[in-house]
This record gives C-alpha cells, structure tokens and sequence, in this order.
C-alpha cells in the first residue's frame, strides 16, 4: 500500500511527524473531526499538539499502531498507550475491528496477573505523566492494585501491630524463637518500602490514600512515610525536601494518631524550621504534637523564636500544642495525660522565665493554659512565677 506523507505533526514542541492524513484519521475520532468529510489532497495540512500524552514517544507508539493495525502492549508501554488513545479518541467510533483504547482496556483488565515488578513500571510511567494518566483511568486501577496486594501482604502475614514507629505494644517472649519470628514477621510487612522510593511525593500522597482505604495498619503506613522521607530527603534540593515534608505532614495527620511517636513528630518539626512550609501542613504538624503533648519532654518544647523576634524561646508555639491538647477528644482529656502537661509546662515557665524580653501577657498565657485541676500542687508554678518577677525588678 502506497504511503503518502500530507500531514505534518507538531508533537509538543518536541518533533514534527509527516505522516498519512487518510490513515491516521481512519484510527483517530479526534482527527477526523478536525479535518470533517474533506476529501481530494490540501496542501500544508499541519496539526498542532501541545499536550500530548507521552510527548514524541507517545506520538510514535500511536503512529505504529495506525500504521500496522496492531501494537504490543506491555506494562512498560501500557499507560502511555492508553492515555494516547483516549488524547486521540482512538475508539469504536473511528473503528469497529481496530481501536487502540479498546485493546488497552482489555490489557487492564489483566492487571491482577502482573508481576509486582510490571506494576511498579506501570506506575513509573503515570508518574511522568500524571494529570493524563490519573484523567484516563490508568493511574486509578495501578493504585489500587497495589494497594489490594499491600493489603493481602499485611493480612496473610500478620506483625506486631505498634503504637508508634519508635515503640511497640507487643510484650516480645523471652523465647528467641518467638523474636525472631515477629522480626520476620514485621520484616515481610515492610519489604515493599524500598520498591515505593521510584515515586514522587504526589504518588506517594495517592498510594497512601489507597492504603488507608484498604484498612492497612496505620502504624505500617506510618513507618513507610518515615522511610521515604529519610531515603528521598538527603539526595533533595531545598524545594524537594520542603515538597516531601509537607506531604509526609499532611499523609500522617490522615492517620491514627497513636500511629506515628511524638519523636518523630518533633524531628518533623526540627527539619520544617528551615523551610517555608504551607500553612496548612504546619498547623497540621501542630496540632499532631499537640495531640500528644503528654509525651513531650521539655528539650522538645525548647524551640527557638522566629527570626526577628527579641524573645529567646517560641512561647507562642507551645500555646498553639496547648490549644491542640485541650481541644483533644472534645475538651475531655483524662486526668494522668493532663497532669503530666502540667508538670512538663511548670518546667518549661520556669525556663522562659529568666527571659527578659518575654512579655508578661505571653507568660500569663502559659500560666493560664490549664486548668487548675492539672496540678495538685501549684508550688512550681509560683517558682517559676517568683523567677519571671525577679527579671521584671
């Protein structure tokens, strides 16, 4: 069959293709309504794509089918296919026998028979794509076989499920047999981590979406987000990092909060200092340690102020932790964790205290935060009050 080259093709910028109008349009709805019933040859014919799935790559995937009536699709080329097809509207209605969108939907429905390998290519792929993929269906099904199969790992090996990633609420037997085999228990839940480093931040945000949506044990998903942000952050730019941190911040305030320790709350905290986080993740990050306020300790707690500020300690933070740990569980917080706050605030006055630039309304502030049911003694607090006069005098 005679080839003939009357349409040229602007690939996004990248490529110019001259290709065969009548083929071309003959697989594609979107190109043959652009062109309508013309017929005889037109000259100078030329197609503009700004958006094109996959760019010039994906461009030439689609010319090979057009052209031979078939391709090959694979995990590797199977997101870009069919995004392709949908940017192209490659379906039944351009033709009945041949259409790429209906192969590549038939290809999906596979999905459950692929490798664990195949998958992780797929999503590579979507990744570098991702507003297509995620529009054309690909992205949606990768996540959530991933997910299924994290799921069916989790329950057919079952670990010792922790309070934190940092403690453990399991009484380990003295029987070495028995440690050894939670090791390797907690070890199969977890050996996907290192596969999950391909993604960007905003795959992992969706992965971790779909986790939390097939019921894996948060305290799992919390240790994940741990290690992607201690894998991915030391090789990042400073933007790369702030990006990463935001979204482990905003990923684990959509978690039981028992799920992640109060010391990695505040090593997020330490990290965030030298970033220009959002508003939203910060206030998130805040109210996360609030919750567990009674853990704190007072190093913790010994912030330094903002730039430009007099003030040697940021007092204002830690009355946004106390304003999050009174409104815990709807203004009913029990009596052990409130004393605890209490005596870890008496420590904390008396060190802001000897300040001379803190102001008295702010020390007021933290003098007033709890209720005087906290305390069953107020003799630290007046000390610590003594301490902040002697520098007023």
């Amino acid at each position: 069959m005679a080839v003939c080259c009357d349409l040229e093709v602007d690939v996004n910028g990248q490529e110019t293709f001259m290709v065969d109008k009548k083929i071309i349009t003959s697989y594609s709805c979107r190109l043959s309504k652009l062109f309508g019933k013309s017929v005889g040859i037109e000259k100078n014919l030329k197609v503009i794509f700004h958006d094109f799935p996959g760019g010039a790559e994906g461009f030439e995937l689609v010319l090979r089918f057009c052209y031979n009536g078939r391709i090959d699709i694979t995990p590797s080329n199977i997101s870009l296919l069919h995004s392709a097809a949908q940017f192209m509207e490659m379906n039944k209605s351009a033709s009945e026998k041949h259409n790429l969108l209906e192969q590549t939907e038939k290809s999906l429905e596979e999905i459950k028979y692929w490798t664990w390998q195949e998958l992780l290519i797929a999503l590579k792929q979507c990744q570098d794509f991702l507003l297509i993929a995620n529009s054309a269906g690909v992205l949606g099904r990768c996540l959530d076989s991933l997910a299924g199969r994290l799921a069916l790992t989790s329950e057919s090996s079952p670990c010792a499920s922790t309070s934190s990633p940092d403690s453990s609420s399991v009484r380990f037997s003295s029987d070495s047999r028995s440690t050894e085999s939670l090791k390797n228990s907690f070890t199969r839940s977890t050996w996907w981590f290192e596969d999950l480093l391909l993604l960007s931040p905003k795959l992992v945000e969706m992965v971790t979406k779909s986790m939390v949506s097939r019921n894996i044990d948060h305290a799992i998903i919390s240790k994940f987000l741990l290690f992607y942000h201690k894998s991915k952050s030391s090789a990042a730019t400073a933007d790369e990092k702030c990006k990463i941190v935001e979204t482990i911040i905003d990923m684990l305030y959509t978690l039981d909060q028992s799920s992640v320790s109060c010391k990695s709350l505040f090593g997020f905290l330490r990290v965030s200092l030298s970033f220009n986080l959002s508003k939203s993740s910060r206030s998130k990050l805040e109210s996360m340690i609030g919750y567990q306020m009674d853990q704190a300790t007072l190093d913790n707690l010994l912030v330094p102020s903002p730039h430009g500020t007099n003030y040697l300690y940021d007092v204002n933070l830690v009355l946004r932790f106390l304003k999050a740990f009174i409104q815990r569980g709807g203004f009913q917080v029990s009596l052990m964790p409130m004393q605890k706050v209490a005596s870890l605030m008496d420590l904390y006055m008396a060190e802001v205290a000897p300040d001379p630039c803190l102001k008295p309304s702010k020390f007021l502030a933290l003098a007033k935060a709890l209720p005087d049911s906290a305390r069953e003694s107020q003799d630290k607090m007046y000390h610590a009050i003594d301490l902040f006069f002697e520098v007023l005098h």
